[in-house]
């Protein structure tokens, strides 16, 4: 292997552009901020390192020959994309630049965040493409380490550890759902009709109906879940044709009331909060789209946006101020 005797760094590629622009060894240390004879001893050691003298002294100043010529040229290219590559700060510019994104969230979620997402996107970046996925919680974080999985909105307990940011967007609690006309809407609803009532659940990956079993659990409520379903799609046919009662988050509910085929009923005991969260790995945590991404889904999904809150109110009263 050759042995090389000069570290051939940026510095070196600076020195012979800046000798090739100026043609003068002391304009060219004034451009470094070296030294004349510090100039004059690099371009001694490059003189020597490729056999040619580089520069040359005439009376327009220092020339540089033909190698030098092209060093120069591919110096700049060089330079220039250290610049642009590495060193000045990443920047995306949505109204002109392409990017996709892989987010993970429950079905019922898509209903929730992506109509007014992909409307905001398809105003501010038309060439941003978005898709979406339902993951298992063994295989989430997975996806999310291996960058196949960009963000997840939604409610995550099991993201948790030191490699993943999250930020919270707001807060949501949950509302009975169920048929048109029936008949435990006769009387008050109790806890007693709640729990003699048969149930349709979704099952795992649903977090939300998880968490709403806890909350159960600590309250001591029974409940007969006699359907799961691991769709949050298919239950408002299931509802809409049965006895059945379905508890879901309220955003769900209100949806699937607005189609008509179901009737919302508030739950008989104070329903639990919980955080709407985006979430993602450290890996994204400062690159320009994903910095873009997290802020447009903050500015769209807060507290002050919060579209299901009045209807909470309704049903429920205040119930972050009963909480505090």
């Amino acid at each position: 292997m050759e042995s090389i005797d000069l570290d051939f760094d940026l510095n070196t590629l600076k020195l012979i552009v800046a000798l090739d622009e100026t043609r003068s060894v002391t304009r060219a240390a004034e451009i470094l901020d070296m030294s004349q004879s510090g100039v004059s001893s690099s371009l001694a050691k490059l003189r020597q390192r490729f056999g040619n003298p580089l520069f040359v002294r005439t009376t327009n100043g220092m020339e540089a020959t033909p190698r030098a010529a092209k060093m120069a040229e591919n110096a700049r290219d060089i330079l220039s994309r250290v610049k642009t590559g590495v060193l000045d700060e990443e920047m995306f510019n949505p109204s002109v630049e392409s990017a996709h994104f892989s987010l993970s969230m429950a079905d019922v979620a898509e209903v929730v965040f992506l109509p007014t997402l992909l409307a905001t996107l398809r105003m501010t970046a038309p060439k941003v493409t978005l898709q979406s996925g339902a993951h298992r919680k063994e295989e989430l974080l997975v996806e999310m380490e291996a960058g196949r999985v960009d963000l997840a909105v939604g409610y995550f307990p099991e993201i948790g550890s030191n490699a993943f940011y999250q930020q919270r967007l707001y807060s949501h609690t949950y509302v009975g759902m169920v048929r048109l006309g029936h008949p435990a809407l006769a009387s008050p609803f109790t806890i007693g009709t709640f729990s003699s009532l048969g149930h349709a659940a979704v099952m795992s990956p649903s977090r939300t109906n998880d968490f709403f079993e806890r909350f159960l659990e600590t309250k001591r409520i029974k409940r007969e879940v006699v359907a799961r379903t691991p769709h949050h799609l298919t239950l408002p046919s299931i509802v809409a044709e049965t006895d059945l009662m379905a508890v879901v988050p309220l955003a769900t509910g209100a949806y699937f009331a607005e189609l008509g085929a179901v009737e919302l009923v508030p739950l008989p005991m104070k329903p639990p909060l919980f955080s709407v969260t985006q979430h993602w790995h450290r890996r994204n945590h400062h690159d320009s789209r994903h910095i873009w991404l997290r802020k447009q889904m903050m500015s769209l999904f807060n507290d002050a946006t919060d579209r299901w809150l009045a209807l909470e109110r309704r049903l429920y009263g205040d119930l972050r101020r009963s909480r505090s």
